[in-house]
């Protein structure tokens, strides 16, 4: 559950003469966040840092319910989609061809050159190492979210099972998934927005978290700003996919992949994507109101 409450602050850039207006912590009632736009043209939303229980009692031994805080962030309104990762990067490997689509067919190793290109497109300081991997928390450019940046954003405030309660039969109108998808991949924000204004958070495409994966890392992870354990051998991914049943959309479900460092066969990624987060300290964005 968060513990902090919202207040509209504007902060004037100076430098550029655009006004940014973004939710921060502070006093109750300043309704959803505001829709920014990057310089490469992405929608991205602000949320407050806060604090809120990640994992769920019922589910799987690797969702221990534990208390964590995350800094403020900015994080895609919407997954990557094929038209735009093709302008940052050229090209892309998606089997299901729709401009308007989630990107999938794209390993974690990709997703991570993606916000790599994306950072350097718009000036900014790349966070990945493509040697060793390694992601610097500190650099401005863009990244993919921790999993817990990913549980908060798409918890969005809530305590429930998903975001917008606990009965699954409702998932249908959040998210592409098994039941309603058509057997493919659809175009983004079709469906309805969780309470913060995120789309798709819940399938279409397995979302591909910076974190690498391990079942006990709940046990002994850090309370604030948790980035996931040091070693292992598969990235985590969450939120499901069109070829997903409602229990793996949980907001607390955990699942992992290959992240495919070297070039591979990637036949069956198709049900994997992802979105972009990037720090909030030190950013500036015009506000492009809400949406």
């Amino acid at each position: 559950m968060l513990t902090t409450r919202y207040a509209v602050a504007k902060l004037l850039c100076c430098a550029s003469a655009l006004v940014v207006v973004a939710l921060v912590p502070g006093a109750y009632g300043a309704g959803p966040p505001k829709t920014v736009k990057t310089g490469s043209g992405v929608e991205m939303l602000h949320l407050p840092g806060g604090s809120f229980v990640m994992g769920d009692a019922k589910g799987a031994p690797d969702e221990k319910p534990h208390k964590v805080f995350v800094d403020a962030f900015y994080i895609d309104k919407y997954e990557v989609t094929q038209e735009h990762y093709q302008k940052i990067v050229g090209s892309d490997y998606s089997r299901w061809k729709s401009k308007k689509a989630p990107v999938e067919q794209v390993t974690w190793a990709a997703a991570a050159k993606y916000c790599n290109a994306r950072s350097r497109a718009e000036g900014l300081t790349p966070c990945y190492d493509t040697k060793t991997w390694e992601c610097d928390f500190t650099a401005n450019g863009y990244r993919l979210p921790t999993e817990a940046e990913w549980e908060y954003a798409a918890r969005a405030g809530k305590t429930s099972t998903y975001s917008f309660g606990d009965n699954p039969s409702a998932l249908r109108n959040f998210a592409w998934v098994k039941e309603n998808s058509g057997g493919r991949p659809r175009e983004v924000g079709k469906k309805l927005p969780n309470p913060w204004g995120l789309y798709d958070m819940y399938g279409n495409v397995c979302e591909w978290c910076n974190d690498l994966y391990a079942v006990d890392y709940y046990q002994k992870s850090p309370a604030r700003n948790p980035r996931g354990p040091a070693s292992g051998a598969k990235r985590v991914v969450r939120g499901g996919s069109w070829n997903s049943r409602a229990s793996d959309c949980r907001s607390s479900y955990r699942s992992a992949e290959n992240p495919a460092y070297a070039d591979v066969c990637i036949g069956y990624y198709d049900v994997y994507g992802f979105r972009c987060v990037r720090n909030a300290r030190g950013a500036k964005y015009a506000d492009s109101g809400p949406k």
